[in-house]
This record gives structure tokens, C-alpha cells and sequence, in this order.
């Protein structure tokens, strides 16, 4: 049997290999109890950060694509682009499944950040993404400002210019409201995995959604991550899985 001590400090690797800290709201819940007393002083002052959202067919997945990108601290699906007021999943009226990246712009920019979108869905498809059909599936570029504006714009014509054969259907316009999805729609790709969730300490949903850990694991579990970073969570869960973790084993 590994140490419990060993098992810990594995966990904690855990959470640095991915910097999200020792904050329960942006990783695991670890009890006080069992953390250096002065470590939390020394945790990096909470930077600004920045909100891109952006349309590319199923939010559940969109959001995956996302969760994994360095830089990347926080996602959400939502639904934004159109004129109905507070739109649900069953009456989305013209609104389109979006997903609402946070960032960190002294690690990733916008323009990094359109790279992902462009190449997790195919912008000439009308109307759907795959087997997904329909309005609320659409490709749309949210914009705050005539910078993104511009950014976009610029992108899509690059985008268009690979092939002339088809159309790159993208809009790009600014950003309205963004309305968040119902509970059961945030990081769908990670309840899907029940261990994971049970590492995680089974959060509920509003944590879910401001956890940057549970952003990049629904990533990993969606196989969307960066072949690097898939590998070393693949490698830190395989650990974990073999040596076993007391939290879950004692309850």
C-alpha cells in the first residue's frame, strides 16, 4: 500500500501539473487540515482576466475544445446571438449554442484563441456541425470591441482563402447577452466520467463551472486536449487509478 502521504503529494502534482492552485473554487477540495498552514500565502495574486464566446455547434463539445488550452482558466455553455429573452435548451428560439472561454491575456490572446476555434469545426458547413442540424448550431464569432472585430474579420478571410470551392459561413458580430446554460449542460463531457467527478470531490454544479481543473479535465475526457497535455493527465489519472486515493476508499 502507497503512503497516504505520497498518495497526497501525487494529488497536489495533480493540481499543479495543470496550475490551478489550492483553491477549492478553481480545483479540488482538499481540507485545510492537510495543506502547509503558509502555503496559501504564497499562492500568485488572482490575475484579470478576460471573456471571449464563441459558436461552433454543440455546446457540449465546444466547450471540451476549449477546456485544455493554456491559458485557458474558466468555461461555460451558454446561448447568445439571437433576440429571445432568457432562452433555454427546449426554447432556444434564435440564439446559438455557445461556449464563454475565460482567459488569461498575459498567456494566451484572442487571436490564439480564434486559431482553436477555427480548427475545432468546419466553418463551411450551413447550419450544423456533423450529424447537429440547425440554426442553433451555427458558426459565429462573438466580438467585444473594434480590435476583436478586426481580429476576426482578418481571420475569416485568411479561413476562406485556404479554398475557394465553399464558403466560410462564420458571422462575426458583437456580443449581447450571453445567457448561461441550464446546470446539466456545464462541462457534459467530464459527468460523464464518475471517477473524475469523485476526485474531484463530487462538486456541485456552480463550482463545476469556476473550476479550472474541471475545465481541462472535461477536455481530457472529450480527447480534445493538446496531445501533450492529454498524455500527462492520461499518465497523472493512470497513477492515481493504480495506487488508489484514501478520500475515496475511507467514505
Amino acid at each position: 500500500m502507497i503512503p497516504a502521504g505520497s498518495l497526497l503529494l501525487s494529488f497536489l502534482g495533480f493540481l499543479a501539473l495543470f496550475g490551478c492552485g489550492l483553491d477549492p473554487a478553481l480545483a479540488l477540495r482538499i481540507s485545510d487540515q492537510v495543506l502547509d498552514p503558509s502555503a496559501r500565502q504564497h499562492l500568485p495574486p488572482t490575475q484579470p482576466l478576460r471573456s471571449a464566446v464563441f459558436a461552433l455547434g454543440s455546446f457540449w463539445r465546444s466547450e471540451a475544445a476549449f477546456g485544455c488550452v493554456p491559458g485557458v482558466v474558466r468555461t461555460s455553455v451558454g446561448y447568445a446571438g439571437g433576440s429571445k429573452p432568457n432562452p433555454e435548451y427546449r426554447n432556444l428560439g434564435d440564439h446559438a449554442e455557445c461556449v464563454k472561454v475565460e482567459y488569461d491575456p498575459k498567456i494566451i490572446q484572442f487571436k490564439q484563441l480564434l486559431d482553436v476555434f477555427w480548427a475545432s469545426h468546419d466553418s463551411r458547413q450551413v447550419f450544423g456541425q456533423g450529424p447537429d442540424v440547425g440554426r442553433q448550431y451555427r458558426s459565429i464569432i462573438f466580438t467585444n470591441g473594434t480590435i476583436e472585430a478586426r481580429l476576426a474579420s482578418f481571420s475569416k478571410e485568411r479561413e476562406q482563402a485556404k479554398s475557394r470551392h465553399t464558403i466560410v459561413t462564420t458571422e462575426i458580430q458583437p456580443l449581447g447577452i450571453f445567457y448561461p446554460a441550464e446546470p446539466e449542460h456545464q462541462k457534459f463531457e467530464l459527468k460523464r466520467n464518475k471517477f473524475l467527478l469523485q476526485l474531484m470531490g463530487n462538486m456541485p454544479d456552480e463550482e463545476l463551472i469556476s473550476s479550472s481543473l474541471a475545465a481541462k479535465l472535461n477536455g481530457y475526457v472529450a480527447e480534445l486536449c493538446p496531445p501533450n497535455i492529454q498524455k500527462k493527465i492520461g499518465v497523472k489519472v493512470d497513477e492515481i487509478l493504480k495506487n488508489g486515493w484514501p478520500v475515496l476508499k475511507g467514505f
